[in-house]
């Protein structure tokens, strides 16, 4: 796969050495890009087939930029595999159902099983939903 990792622009040098650390892994392409949700994304055009996040649900006024990003970043046959681990203190469960209430808006989504998880990292706490944009 030729693949784009994204972060923040702080955080680039330590992506170029997990992308070095890891060269001998890689069959494809693999570069690092900065992406600051909410903003312009289109250099990152056309969409891409896929979209993998890792928790990205966790700070309540990421929540808007992430999902106009999403939107920005997704075509009609993009498939989203976001994971997430499910925090149940503070304000996260409330930041969780907001993230999700929102997503429904213009995402459909189907959470993976958790038998359908890798056996070796599966978690109780750990889930994985695939979102697809609604067809209009």
């Amino acid at each position: 796969a030729n693949v784009t990792v994204t972060d923040l622009e702080e955080l680039q040098e330590l992506l170029m050495v997990n992308i070095e650390n890891n060269r001998h892994l890689v069959t494809g392409s693999v570069r690092a890009k900065v992406l600051k949700w909410g903003e312009d994304v289109t250099e990152f055009q056309p969409p891409p087939d896929y979209i993998l996040m890792a928790d990205c649900i966790y700070y309540e006024e990421s929540l808007e930029p992430l999902l106009k990003t999403l939107k920005d970043l997704t075509g009609p046959d993009t498939c989203v595999l976001c994971c997430y681990e499910q925090r149940t203190m503070g304000k996260n469960p409330e930041i969780e159902r907001k993230y999700f209430e929102l997503l429904q808006m213009d995402f459909e989504l189907e959470k993976i099983p958790l038998d359908e998880h890798d056996e070796e990292y599966r978690s109780e706490d750990i889930h994985i939903v695939n979102i697809h944009r609604k067809q209009t």
